[in-house]
């Protein structure tokens, strides 16, 4: 792992488009403003355990690879659809 030390304003960066920065520090609590591609998805560690989690989940369920493909054919016509509009 590594450690970082940075002070209020100052800013990591992760990658060439990921940029971490300290925007307050209150206490024990720091806040951090991430500025990324929206198709870098940007997640709580727990959020995204239990995004994972889900997603294990639905493969475990007995879905078939078929089913998930019907099912992601109709939200991505369903996303279209509002696009159109």
């Amino acid at each position: 792992m590594l450690v970082l030390a940075r002070r209020l304003n100052e800013s990591i960066m992760i990658g060439d488009e990921i940029e971490v920065v300290v925007i307050d520090i209150k206490g024990d609590q720091v806040k951090l403003g991430i500025r990324a591609p929206k198709r870098v998805s940007v997640h709580r560690k727990e959020i995204y355990d239990e995004i994972r989690k889900e997603n294990i989940a639905a493969v475990d369920s007995g879905f078939k690879p078929e089913q998930l493909k019907e099912l992601s054919d109709f939200l991505k016509k369903g996303k279209d659809d509002k696009e159109k509009k």
